[in-house]
């Protein structure tokens, strides 16, 4: 409740909210945007922001804009109420598990008490939403279990089909969500095995077992899943800042894009004036100008790039290689462009021709130079280039944007690509285009004609044209996964590795860069962490402590039997989620940041929670007065609330706001709470 509440008492947006903020915003504007997440999370921020009487006019251009009269209410405080989910649900996670009601309270005290679960949960982000997804599945997942004692009963039914409906909402939200669906099947290929080693089952009962496991947690998440996105396309249906990073056919369904309604020549012919773009994320459109390559830039001839806007200079005339006729007479024959033709591109506003040779490029070395050259048309071989269709058998005509290309040079056999390197300013900061002699197949090295202006050839509605859902579909997942890949670091933007992470070493600033700002940090409650981190050695010492005593036949009373099993069953299930939701990031190329941790911070408090009530009642039974043991067991419990609860009260404004001098001087309150110099509040 102290976060709902919270969320609405900060006037502004901060950190990530100006991105997701903004595309709840294009949700309800109808405009098109990119985004590296699939849209489930948005989409709901934008339905929550639509609901409580948002109207998608605020900018959200940069953290510390004040919301003024803007109703930002409905979008914090669904984030906020979902981020409160996450703790029943981790309460009733561990109390399934452990069936011990101490234990699921420690982990409900941890998660409400933990400064860093609060910050991500009371602004407009997509971790709540995601955790919350995440944690309805593992707790869906556990419910199923405890119901494999009645089989295909509606209990059974309905937990088995709400982890399906969960896996659906965490893989929506982000792409991470892999790893909780990762968790359940192999919960799921766990179970399956034990079924099948039950010799009272029979093979058909077996069989039904398999297809119900099937449907609800394979065909169910993608059925959700491709709905999701079939919404997502019917919604965004208007131009917007998204529009370039998928193809022309794409964007001539969005509703004010250039191409939206157009009717061009569908087939390529000699004479045809075209734009070529770059099918890489912002390649950008092939393009020329008269300024020349500077000195020391491989031959000084005129520059090509990578244009990222429409624009006269991205025009060029396909011509044939060994004939300079005037193809745009009409009375003469229309010939058409085919795939294996050798051709020569010639730039329509300054009469050069696309040329390469062994000269190294501007910026990425081993690829070669690409110039404009030649005068009104005339060069020399080094402008010829053989295009070929991607999939297509030679001859074939070469249809408008529909079409995959590839220029190559005939004679140093590279191929024509855009590299996604900006130029410096005497290339005014367009994108590099080189000649690769690397043959690799790759979106950089691949175009598409885009506009297509012919006199001589009939023209048809670009709507004949347009993709089909599942072509969209697996366009926008190849334009998001090479948008994740290449998510790098900005300037003197706090980025953090793995291994600070369970170590709370560092944090990130949400708003506020000095003492005359309203600062919010995020930060995990040192304690907690701390405390997660030295149970996770706990629990394997536990762990491999109690398979060894079993496996010696060290004969153990029927409490220290269960609580063996609720250790290597229940706590297994929980390490092995940490595992899967920390391990992976360690094998990431792209930028990461302290927030990734918190799925599976999740799980080492559920982890904590189940392990030191097992721990607790270990040193307990060893006890024989059963006055001194249940004092053991409270006092311990006691005394860890009661440093969860200190710890909260010292570190608490990291969340809720800090104002006046930094940390780092000694006249703050929050100056003694500095622990590590890494802390920058």
């Amino acid at each position: 409740m102290v976060v709902v509440v919270w969320c609405f008492l900060v006037f502004f947006p901060s950190w990530d909210e100006t991105h997701f903020g903004k595309m709840g915003s294009y949700y309800i504007n109808r405009t098109f945007f990119f985004d590296v997440h699939p849209p489930l999370g948005k989409m709901l921020i934008g339905l929550a922001g639509y609901l409580s009487g948002y109207d998608g006019t605020f900018p959200f251009q940069k953290p510390g804009d004040r919301y003024e009269q803007h109703n930002y209410m409905g979008m914090r405080g669904f984030c906020a109420f979902l981020g409160s989910c996450l703790v029943p649900f981790a309460y009733l996670t561990v109390l399934e598990l452990s069936k011990s009601l101490p234990a699921a309270l420690l982990t409900a005290f941890i998660l409400i008490f933990d400064t860093g679960c609060i910050t991500l949960s009371q602004y407009i982000l997509l971790d709540p939403i995601l955790m919350f997804f995440l944690m309805g599945a593992v707790l869906s997942m556990v419910k199923s279990n405890s119901s494999a004692d009645r089989p295909f009963s509606a209990s059974w039914w309905f937990w088995l089909s709400l982890t399906g409906v969960n896996l659906a909402g965490a893989i929506g939200v982000k792409f991470v969500g892999l790893f909780v669906v990762l968790l359940v099947g192999l919960n799921t290929i766990y179970d399956l095995w034990d079924l099948l080693g039950n010799l009272s089952l029979s093979v058909v009962m077996f069989g039904k077992h398999l297809l119900a496991r099937v449907l609800c947690l394979i065909l169910l998440p993608l059925a959700l899943y491709t709905a999701m996105f079939a919404v997502h396309f019917t919604v965004l249906n208007k131009s917007g800042p998204g529009d370039g990073f998928f193809s022309s056919a794409f964007q001539s369904q969005l509703i004010g894009n250039n191409l939206h309604n157009v009717s061009i020549p569908e087939y390529l012919a000699y004479g045809s004036v075209v734009t070529m773009k770059n099918l890489r994320m912002a390649g950008g459109y092939l393009h020329s100008h008269w300024h020349l390559y500077p000195e020391g830039i491989g031959a000084r001839q005129q520059q090509v790039t990578a244009y990222l806007h429409k624009d006269l200079n991205n025009l060029w005339i396909i011509k044939k290689h060994d004939m300079d006729t005037d193809l745009s007479d009409p009375s003469s024959p229309v010939e058409f462009v085919r795939h294996g033709d050798i051709i020569r591109l010639q730039h329509k506003e300054t009469s050069r021709n696309l040329h390469s040779h062994q000269h190294e490029a501007p910026l990425t070395r081993k690829h070669f130079q690409v110039t404009g050259y030649g005068i009104n048309g005339t060069g020399d071989s080094n402008d010829f280039w053989r295009i070929e269709v991607v999939g297509r058998k030679a001859g074939k005509l070469i249809k408008v944007l529909r079409s995959q290309i590839r220029l190559t040079h005939v004679a140093t056999g590279c191929i024509l690509g855009s590299s996604g390197k900006t130029l410096p300013k005497w290339g005014w900061e367009q994108v590099e285009v080189t000649c690769t002699p690397y043959l690799k197949e790759t979106p950089n090295s691949l175009w598409n004609f885009e506009d297509h202006v012919n006199p001589k050839l009939p023209n048809i509605s670009l709507d004949v044209l347009k993709p089909s859902f599942a072509e969209i579909l697996l366009e926008s997942h190849m334009v998001m996964i090479r948008g994740n890949s290449g998510l790098k670091p900005k300037d003197n933007e706090v980025t953090s590795k793995p291994w600070h992470w369970p170590i709370n070493y560092q944090g990130l600033r949400f708003s506020g860069v000095n003492e005359t700002d309203y600062r919010v940090y995020l930060l995990g409650n040192p304690v907690i962490w701390w405390l997660n981190l030295v149970t996770i050695g706990l629990y394997l010492l536990i762990t491999v402590s109690t398979a060894v005593a079993l496996k010696r036949g060290v004969q153990l009373t029927s409490e220290f039997k269960e609580l063996s099993r609720v250790v290597l069953r229940g706590g297994g299930q929980v390490m092995l989620g940490w595992l899967l939701h920390y391990l992976p990031f360690f094998m990431m190329g792209r930028v990461l940041y302290f927030h990734h941790y918190f799925p599976a911070m999740l799980f080492s408090s559920m982890l904590t929670g189940i392990t030191w009530d097992a721990l607790l009642k270990f040193c307990a039974g060893f006890l024989s007065p059963s006055t001194s043991a249940r004092k053991v067991y409270g006092g311990g419990f006691l005394v860890l609330i009661l440093l969860i609860l200190y710890s909260f009260y010292l570190f608490h404004p990291l969340s809720y706001g800090m104002i006046g001098p930094m940390a780092s001087d000694p006249s703050s309150p929050m100056a003694g709470l500095r622990w590590m110099d890494s802390w920058e509040f």
